[in-house]
């Protein structure tokens, strides 16, 4: 199956404002809120309800804009430490997600960092209640090797997302909520490499992901 540019980028977009709607709506509704209460004790509610938000808010951002954008300010590598910062501004916050690093390369090419953080923004959105996310990469003779590991008390993984992982047939439809695990099954595509995702009735998620390291 093929996507032309403008419909995937539009997938990017219907993706990116449904994940900012919940943080952008809670700001709005705690400047409502402080506008209309007088009680201290209250509006010190309203404005850490606002300091939440604006600091969700400003975590998505930054995870996407390394996921899905240019990057810019970076070469033609990305420090893993960018990585490991916007994963864990992502999920770390509420404690929910327990985040295991296990990644000792210093820099890895773009394609490769893109991989990376949208398995690890699909396997950490599968665990609904929690859990371990363990993210480990290495390179070994221009092949770069991404494991992605989700362990919690209950892990859902729908199966449009392991169909566009792996690469969807002619006929299927892609939605939104599959455009970062489309968007890894075309880098791994387009840098020669391989995807493979555990199945359905392991009791751990686990994604591997190989791809050519330039």
């Amino acid at each position: 199956m093929t996507i032309s540019p403008v419909d995937f980028a539009s997938l990017l977009c219907s993706r990116l404002c449904h994940d900012l709607l919940s943080p952008v709506g809670a700001l709005n509704n705690g400047l409502e809120l402080l506008a209309d209460e007088h009680d201290p004790d209250m509006r010190q509610r309203c404005l850490d309800l606002l300091s939440e938000s604006a600091k969700a808010s400003a975590n998505k951002l930054k995870f996407f804009r390394l996921a899905f954008g240019a990057a810019g300010g970076f070469g033609e590598t990305v420090d893993t430490r960018e990585a490991r910062t916007a994963i864990e501004g992502l999920f770390g916050e509420n404690h929910r997600v327990q985040l295991g690093w296990l990644i000792e390369e210093g820099a890895l090419p773009k394609p490769a960092i893109k991989v990376l953080l949208n398995l690890a923004l699909i396997a950490g959105d599968a665990l609904i209640r929690g859990g371990q996310l363990d993210v480990g990469a290495e390179e070994h003779n221009g092949t770069i090797e991404i494991v992605v590991r989700a362990e919690g008390p209950r892990i859902v993984l729908d199966q449009e997302l392991r169909t566009a992982l792996t690469g969807a047939p002619d006929d299927a439809i892609i939605t939104p909520r599959a455009a970062a695990a489309w968007l890894v099954h075309s880098l791994v595509q387009e840098n020669a490499g391989t995807m493979q995702v555990s199945p359905p009735e392991s009791e751990v998620l686990m994604f591997g992901a190989s791809l050519k390291a330039g």
